[in-house]
């Protein structure tokens, strides 16, 4: 909880002064957050590299390593679809297309626009920029109470980047291969599910 809690703040005062224009323009530099993001993968890297456990896990694992991505698959889609049952605005298509981003907003949001129109789009890009914030704040919850895989699952397609330093610092270094793996099998699909539940279901 107190990971949650310093991640939440951090993301607060830089919301805050993002609003505000506090921050020098250097900061607001989009090429920061990419070298931070790949520093953060650097140092993951070399802590997974170094745990002879984590391959030993994912050896161990074989063929059942793929029931990762299949059930953040299966629970996404089910779990918007049984969603936008309750909305009166979205249908079912579009409640799986939503779902089917994985968190991965930028290229989810500019399939489903281009297929279904910019209102929709801006939902995806909601929905799976909250599915990432949400991610960071919950691992530590999700971990305690669910187990190491819904850590795993709730970052979707951000497991293998964004949410993966969160998650290895919960669930160990032996599961961020298990994350990487998930994140980027769900991360391939992206743009193909979309594609098959707007246009061809």
């Amino acid at each position: 909880m107190k990971g949650s809690l310093i991640i939440l703040s951090f993301f607060a005062v830089g919301l805050i002064g993002g609003i505000y224009n506090i921050f020098p323009q250097w900061m607001l530099n989009d090429d920061l957050t990419t070298y931070a993001l790949f520093g953060l993968m650097f140092l993951v890297g070399i802590s997974i590299g170094s745990d002879k456990a984590a391959f030993y896990i994912l050896r161990k694992m074989n063929f059942k390593i793929f029931l990762v991505p299949t059930t953040v698959i299966v629970g996404s889609l089910l779990g918007t679809a049984l969603i936008s049952l309750m909305l009166s605005d979205i249908n079912v298509k579009e409640g799986m297309a939503v779902g089917a981003g994985f968190g991965y907003y930028s290229l989810s949001s500019i399939f489903i626009s281009e297929i279904s129109g910019k209102e929709l789009g801006v939902v995806a890009l909601l929905s799976n920029i909250f599915r990432e914030i949400i991610t960071l704040l919950a691992v530590p919850i999700l971990v305690k109470y669910f187990g190491k895989l819904a850590g795993i699952a709730s970052g979707g397609a951000t497991a293998m980047d964004t949410t993966l330093p969160i998650i290895v610092k919960f669930t160990g270094k032996e599961y961020g291969i298990i994350a990487i793996f998930s994140g980027i099998v769900l991360t391939i699909l992206v743009p193909m599910l979309i594609i098959l539940i707007l246009e061809v279901l």
